[in-house]
């Protein structure tokens, strides 16, 4: 949970924009990926070959007492007498999740990291919708508060901008319960995208297990502003979590800067250890990254987008 000098809020991340029309455009080309298996058939993979209607033909099989005979190629029967089932291209039906934090302590930096946390949910999502993907949001502090749940096709994107940008950032993060009620109502599988600075009282680890029993493909982004990395703060201060309002007098001196930096990248690895460790993919962030270097590249090196 972040903390600092008691100061002017920043101006608040419903106030910018979140997709430029050009960005947008790029991100069109783009897909999102799951590496484990959905729908029980394929892997790493949007489409299967299964018997249906889609005009796009894929293979043959043999007929097996059962089958729809709506499927058998007829004209392969006349030639060699065998009874052969036309096999079409199915489009997989891929759930994306997106959890973001929007706790208090995301309303920090700059560039401001709520507003950082938004602009990636709102790609993420914009690309899921664009590919007719099943795509939810979930906004949670210390449990899911904002919800916009299992929509699907480009004509939903401006709604979907739209309902991230009016969320205010507020309240105390927990994300050990928040990661409980979303195993507790999501039942499918397919891919669950975490992104928060994880500054969170009560850790990760709780949160985490919740997610790995529902064999989801869950990506974890680390979000964190320059000020928290490194922070300038010199001299006798008055430190308030921004989030509970927990106060606390210290001396900044450059040994104390020092502990700090050195605690913070512990945290970081110990938190970057674990999910490598449990399959899951993590990616820090540093908010003075570029946001479409992020989305673009980043995200395609590590597999979640192609």
């Amino acid at each position: 949970m972040a903390t600092a000098p008691i100061r002017k809020p920043a101006a608040s991340p419903k106030d910018e924009e979140l997709l430029s029309a050009d960005f947008m455009a790029r991100l069109e080309q783009l897909e999102l990926i799951s590496r484990k298996i959905f729908a029980g058939r394929m892997k790493g993979e949007r489409r299967s070959k299964r018997k249906g209607e889609s005009v796009e033909f894929a293979d043959y099989r043999n007929y097996v007492v059962g089958d729809d005979l709506r499927f058998l190629d007829w004209n392969i029967y006349a030639r060699l007498e065998r009874l052969l089932l036309k096999l079409f291209m199915e489009e997989e039906d891929l759930n994306v999740s997106v959890l973001f934090d929007l706790s208090k302590s995301m309303d920090w930096g700059n560039p401001n990291k709520g507003l950082y946390c938004k602009r990636v949910a709102a790609a993420l999502a914009y690309i899921g919708l664009v590919n007719y993907d099943r795509v939810s949001l979930y906004g949670f502090n210390n449990t899911l508060v904002h919800e916009m749940r299992g929509v699907r096709g480009r004509r939903l994107a401006g709604q979907m901008i739209d309902f991230l940008r009016r969320i205010p950032l507020e309240g105390v993060s927990n994300f050990g319960f928040a990661a409980k009620r979303f195993a507790l109502r999501h039942r499918g599988k397919g891919v669950v995208i975490v992104l928060s600075d994880f500054m969170d009282k009560g850790g990760y680890a709780v949160g985490m297990r919740y997610l790995l029993r529902r064999n989801l493909d869950i990506y974890v982004i680390q979000l964190l502003s320059s000020e928290e990395i490194d922070p300038t703060l010199a001299g006798d201060l008055k430190l308030v979590d921004v989030e509970d309002d927990d106060a606390a007098e210290v001396t900044i001196s450059k040994p104390l800067l020092n502990k700090y930096k050195a605690m913070l990248t512990a945290y970081c690895t110990e938190l970057k250890d674990y999910c490598t460790h449990r399959g899951i993919t993590y990616l820090f962030t540093n908010t003075r990254v570029p946001f479409d270097a992020l989305v673009l590249s980043y995200l395609r090196q590590r597999g979640l987008l192609a």
